[in-house]
């Protein structure tokens, strides 16, 4: 890399390129010479990097700001095209809906304007038209209120350039501004309140009410930039670089910008019904979705030195370096422990990577990518980082029953698989308390399934010797994991051993599954009856493929069409998963492995594991295990991932037909010009040019017809897929929803009256502390808390929610799960979910819980 992009790309780091000196000034003075020397030979090329460095390192905004401004003074030419670009980008960012790029390259403009770069009426113009297109939006009789999410992404955009430019707007345009606070305030008392229920990673079913008494995202900054503004624009999390350069900065020329204009509005819905408002809604919020959703899961002391507005800025700094580094792991740590910021903000930098690990309906990133960057930071901070990570598990384990079933499973999964890169290393004796709680405590299932996830990453041995400081935790492990294979002895019966082992020899002598299925059909089938011809192909093959994952699927492959001949309906599907499930009595991963795979094949349907799943001895688990929860996700996601994958093909192949019509349209008007055109052949006139190019051009033109048919054809196919997928999907949750409502009804109406959870006996003797829990204290040595939450699991006798009371949180917390994650496919469905499942009959917790899922209105109910 030329020594140019170095000192650009590195500008406002304390590296080599500026010898470790970590003062801004000289950074800036450092980095404008060399800028300054090579801009007559690489103007293009710096004029590229700089815009990129700007958009995808914006915590350094301030510093790229000035930077432009200094060559505002040498170059006015260079730095019209910063400008021009920049309105281009943010105008093409518009049409697109680019949330991130939108936010970015207004904030890059604000510093332009604080460096004297951009006129700041230019910016209350950018501004006062994001207003106006907000404002438009949100109003009930010139607007469509179902798109309030990009309205309030628009204010979003402005109030968040305010702590980078709003000192500076004030003192240069101060009745411009004012007017554009005035518009805020006046769009903020039209728009809607947005309630976090069903989407909240603490949620409680028995305080329906309370998201709706908090403020929502937008409301919180707005309050914030309110006493910011107050506060004379003053904050110590934004870096004011020009300050220093403003003499000089000052005789520059400041720039125009170009108008800007917004997306156009989506027509309201044709019929002003519940369910078509709700599904633009759905679409406005998927396209502009919340950026983060705070988790205050420390005590306020330990960010008291943070003032409110600082807050944000830390947390748009973390969030966007998470979001342009996600390839750069090093990178990511490194400058997330290097913010330009003048106070510590550990717990900070904690709680907001936890709040995206968390963040509902999925975060924005694999959550694999999140265990990375912990990890990292760890590393990079080793005296400090891990204690944090530390107290924020016991903080949230302190709270556990009150985490969302999906959030509680990310953290299973993310914590398991950290303490796999630290030799499993935890202070389990602080945990050997759960115990002694019942089997469905949610903090003896949260420990036990960090156990059989940490076993799943290890061995058993390994882990049983990691919870050596608290030996009874051993009861908490999985069982060892091996095959419980029916025939391993003459214990399952002679006859069924010796079919067993005949089935064996003929897999060794590798016959074909043409001569198995003939003989499964004849020997056993005709003779032994379905139930035992089942027990021994399936029990018999799964063993010989029990060694390795590799060994399982080439059994799968090379004899699939056995167990498919013999399983041909949905009743022996249901069947048939029994039979795997008891095989991999012992091992939970294998179980699930070894159905997913089995779907893939067609060998089952997903109807038939949603029956399964929802089979008595399945039901039974649901509080207490994670067994058929994740053998469920893994069939809904797999049906998803069909579609959206034929979706994604059936796009391109539409872009391809176009390209192919728009080659053949060519070829054709070639090949007609050369039929047109006079050619002498032997003195005489004829037409037609001569027969070697005219051959050549009717070959192309015939050729670029059969690819158009091809491609055109590969589109039907797809569509034929794809239509059959959809009816898939649709039958796949009409029968999820059914069954929900079918196990939920009874237990619903014994352990809820009115919408409230009837508390055993013992809680009703219990103390309970209702006090907010950000007012949760912890130990200042070990980060322990001092005190649960008020539905924890400690107390004097246990815990305080009754074994029914607790299958149904948890099953309702199921069902939210499903309906957020899967909110897309489902909207198209809700007509007909209406009809058939969420009729006046089902129990009003059930239908509080879907609709908190679609973000629906209960009054769409009624």
């Amino acid at each position: 890399m030329s020594s140019w992009r170095n000192f650009v790309l590195r500008i406002g780091e304390k590296c080599p390129e500026y010898g470790g000196n970590d003062d801004f000034k000289d950074h800036i003075e450092t980095c404008f010479g060399a800028i300054r020397r090579e801009l007559d030979y690489s103007e293009d090329d710096i004029l590229v990097f700089l815009l990129q460095c700007a958009e995808q390192l914006p915590h350094k905004i301030p510093l790229y700001g000035t930077l432009v401004g200094l060559l505002n003074l040498e170059n006015e030419d260079f730095v019209t095209k910063v400008v021009e670009n920049t309105q281009a980008n943010l105008q093409a960012a518009l049409d697109s809906g680019n949330c991130d790029r939108i936010r970015v390259l207004m904030r890059f403009l604000t510093g332009l304007m604080c460096s004297k770069v951009l006129q700041p009426s230019s910016l209350v113009v950018l501004f006062e038209t994001l207003l106006s297109s907000a404002a438009t939006t949100v109003d009930d009789d010139k607007g469509n209120p179902s798109w309030q999410a990009r309205a309030d992404f628009y204010i979003t955009c402005i109030l968040s350039c305010l702590p980078w430019g709003g000192g500076e707007l004030v003192e240069q345009v101060p009745e411009e501004i004012e007017r554009i606070m005035a518009g805020i305030q006046a769009y903020m008392s039209i728009r809607r309140h947005v309630s976090d229920t069903g989407f909240s990673v603490f949620e409680d079913i028995y305080e329906s009410n309370q998201s709706d008494n908090e403020k929502d995202f937008l409301e919180d900054l707005w309050s914030r930039i309110q006493d910011l503004s107050n506060n004379g624009w003053k904050l110590d999390s934004v870096p004011r670089p020009h300050l220093s350069f403003e003499p000089q900065l000052v005789a520059g020329k400041s720039h125009d910008f170009g108008p800007i204009s917004c997306s156009d509005q989506s027509d309201p819905p044709a019929a002003l019904s519940g369910i078509a408002f709700g599904k633009q809604k759905h679409e406005a919020e998927s396209k502009y979705p919340q950026r983060i959703r705070r988790l205050n899961i420390f005590p306020s002391s330990k960010n008291e030195d943070v003032q409110p507005i600082d807050r944000f800025v830390v947390e748009e700094y973390l969030l966007d370096v998470m979001l342009f580094l996600n390839g750069c792991r090093k990178e990511c740590a490194s400058c997330m422990v290097g913010l330009p910021v003048s106070f510590r903000y550990e717990y900070l930098m904690a709680e907001t990577i936890f709040s995206q690990l968390l963040l509902l309906p999925r975060p924005p990133f694999k959550p694999m990518y999140y265990t990375l960057v912990i990890i990292d930071l760890c590393k990079a901070l080793p005296g400090a980082f891990p204690a944090v990570v530390a107290g924020a598990v016991r903080a949230l384990f302190d709270k556990i029953s009150d985490l969302d079933m999906e959030c509680r499973t990310r953290l299973i999964l993310w914590f398991s698989h950290h303490l796999s890169n630290f030799q499993f290393i935890w202070p389990w004796e602080e945990w050997a308390h759960v115990l002694d709680l019942p089997k469905w405590g949610p903090q003896r299932v949260f420990v036990q399934e960090i156990l059989e996830r940490e076993v799943r990453l290890s061995y058993w041995d390994k882990i049983k010797q990691s919870i050596e400081s608290a030996p009874a935790l051993e009861e908490l492990l999985p069982p060892k994991g091996t095959p419980n294979f029916k025939y391993s002895s003459e214990d399952g019966g002679k006859t069924e051993h010796a079919l067993s082992s005949e089935l064996i020899g003929m897999v060794k002598g590798r016959l074909s599954s043409r001569e198995i299925v003939s003989w499964v059909e004849d020997s056993v089938l005709a003779v032994h009856g379905f139930d035992i011809t089942l027990s021994v192909v399936v029990q018999t093959l799964l063993n010989i493929g029990s060694k390795s994952f590799t060994h399982l699927i080439t059994v799968l492959e090379r004899y699939g069409q056995v167990i498919s001949r013999i399983c041909s309906g949905q009743d022996k599907q249901v069947m048939l998963i029994t039979e795997v499930s008891s095989f991999w009595k012992n091992n939970t991963q294998m179980t699930a492995i070894a159905i997913d795979r089995m779907m893939g094949y067609r060998l089952i349907s997903n109807l038939a594991i949603v029956r399964w799943v929802f089979s008595p001895s399945n039901v039974d688990q649901f509080h207490i295990s994670d067994r058929p929860w994740e053998v469920l996700r893994n069939a809904v996601n797999k049906t998803y991932n069909r579609i959206s994958d034929l979706r994604k093909e059936m796009s391109s192949l539409k872009k391809s037909v176009l390209s192919a019509e728009e080659s053949t349209s060519k070829a054709r008007a070639e090949l007609s010009a050369a039929e047109l055109k006079l050619t002498l052949m032997d003195g005489e006139p004829v037409l037609g040019e001569n027969p070697v190019r005219m051959k050549r051009l009717k070959s192309h033109a015939d050729k670029a017809n059969e690819e158009e048919v091809s491609i055109r054809e590969s589109l039907e196919a797809k569509e034929a897929l794809f239509a059959q997928a959809v009816g898939e999907i649709e039958a796949l949750f009409i029968s999820l929803y059914k069954s929900f409502s079918s196990v939920l009804v009874e237990p619903l109406s014994d352990a809820f009256r009115d919408g409230t959870l009837r508390r055993t006996d013992a809680a009703d003797e219990m103390p309970i502390d209702d006090e907010d829990s950000s007012a949760m204290e912890l130990d200042k040595e070990n980060e322990k808390p001092k005190k649960s939450h008020a539905h924890g699991d400690r107390s004097g006798n246990g815990y305080i929610v009754g074994e029914k009371e607790q299958w149904c949180l948890s099953t309702l917390g199921y069902v939210r799960a499903f309906t957020r994650q899967y909110a897309s496919e489902i909207w198209p469905l809700v007509e007909k979910l209406d009809a058939e499942v969420l009729t006046k009959d089902v129990h009003p917790l059930f239908l509080k819980t879907v609709y908190s899922g679609l973000r629906r209105p209960m009054s769409d109910s009624v």
